[in-house]
């Protein structure tokens, strides 16, 4: 069965292509790399689910037991702290990898998923995928490849919260999310993300988040729109995350 890919090409020009499930792993960061028989196997498992915007893929403390893959669309991965407060930790895009934990150890989620946009998820239940992975040492070797990378994602998070000041934390995170998820605008690389998800995302106060970046679209540096932040001069930000 095939879908639609999506992908830009150049300034507010978005093509459509056919895709399968084969080509949408070949592009998955998890995958990317595997010969072409493993990538094939890997797809036979996947089946395809569409959600709209605002819908929970699945909650904290739910069963572990799939792997999901994002073909179109945004997730926004997200922890409750005590008294309800949300924890904005991840936003995870076309190509882009989540339950991986679960995937392994089939253990409850550690972290809510929810769609930001209509989405489009590949989903590889555990039980299916766990016999795949005992007779392929290959597509173990990036699993463990993926883990280790989340596990040095974390970890700069966290010395990242411990040892630089807020504009530096702000910089820092629009200009990663640019990297990852940017889109090309007029006046530079736009992201969609709100100042409360962004706030979120830093645990930080939505009135800290307005006020440095009411800063910075003075200076000029960035622009900001409903729902949407677009960064115009890179290298002045740059300048700031490297603010201790």
């Amino acid at each position: 069965m095939t879908g639609l890919y999506y992908f830009r090409v150049c300034c507010r020009t978005v093509h459509i292509l056919p895709f399968t499930a084969k080509t949408v792993l070949e592009r998955n960061r998890l995958f990317r790399g595997l010969g072409r028989a493993t990538i094939e196997r890997v797809a036979a498992l996947a089946t395809r689910r569409l959600y709209g915007e605002g819908a929970v893929v699945f909650m904290r403390g739910d069963p572990g037991d799939s792997l999901c893959g994002v073909v179109s669309g945004r997730v926004r991965i997200s922890a409750s702290r005590p008294g309800g407060k949300e924890v904005f930790l991840n936003i995870m895009g076309p190509g882009d990898a989540f339950g991986e934990i679960a995937l392994l150890d089939g253990q409850p989620r550690t972290a809510t998923a929810t769609t930001l946009a209509r989405t489009e998820l590949i989903i590889i239940k555990r039980e299916r995928f766990s016999g795949l992975l005992v007779s392929e040492p290959q597509l173990a070797l990036h699993l463990i490849q993926l883990l280790c990378e989340r596990v040095r994602w974390t970890a700069q998070l966290m010395e990242d919260s411990a040892l630089l000041g807020v504009p530096a934390r702000m910089a820092k995170r629009l200009l990663s999310l640019a990297r990852l998820h940017g889109g090309e605008a007029a006046n530079g690389t736009k992201i969609a993300i709100s100042q409360e998800e962004l706030a979120q995302f830093l645990s930080l106060s939505r009135q800290i988040v307005n006020q440095h970046l009411q800063a910075w679209k003075r200076e000029g540096w960035i622009a900001s729109g409903r729902g949407s932040v677009t960064l115009a001069d890179v290298r002045s930000l740059e300048r700031v995350a490297r603010e201790m």
